[in-house]
């Protein structure tokens, strides 16, 4: 008999949905102001193949280098500079000699996803992030019916499930 897909909640059987979500970093107990995209966690193990020399008819495959996505955050164009700011600590014009800060232009980030109650039921932190990609303004056209989003794309050493963070116990009525 397989396991239950969500052993505290056996009355659930829909996965959680993907637009309840909080994402945190250096630390902060509070979510970065409007994040409205986060893209995929995805990590690719590259394949190694070799073959027995008394065998010449197949390979045999291992696991190689493992290479963790980047990470993409979007949000709407606001007044809030943590963005930007961010993104000035790899590589800041104009600054004379002292274009990067090598002492904090990594941080751990945490993603919270939510379940339709606002509970957090997974949580995942992502190691040692730096701004590689920094859009401040999208394409600008006065014929659009759109919001303006800015983005930073975030290269990133590797993430990990916080298996601390339990199901929640849903709330019933």
């Amino acid at each position: 008999m397989a396991q239950p897909q969500f052993p505290n909640n056996v009355h659930r059987y829909d996965p959680y949905q993907n637009f309840k979500f909080l994402v945190k970093w250096a630390g902060q107990t509070d979510a970065v102001a409007g994040v409205s995209k986060v893209s995929a966690l995805k990590r690719t193990t590259e394949v190694v193949k070799h073959r027995e020399g008394g065998d010449p008819s197949s390979s045999r495959k291992s696991p190689g280098r493992t290479e963790y996505e980047p990470i993409t955050l979007e949000r709407g164009v606001t007044h809030d500079r943590e963005f930007e700011l961010w993104a000035n600590k790899v590589w800041n014009y104009g600054s004379k000699g002292q274009e990067v800060s090598l002492a904090d232009f990594r941080r751990d980030i945490t993603i919270e996803v939510m379940n339709e109650a606002g509970q957090i039921a997974l949580r995942y932190h992502v190691y040692r992030c730096w701004v590689s990609e920094f859009q401040a303004l999208p394409d600008l056209d006065a014929n659009a019916n759109a919001i303006a989003i800015q983005h930073i794309k975030l290269e990133n050493e590797g993430w990990e499930r916080d298996d601390q963070t339990p199901e929640p116990d849903e709330p019933t009525f």
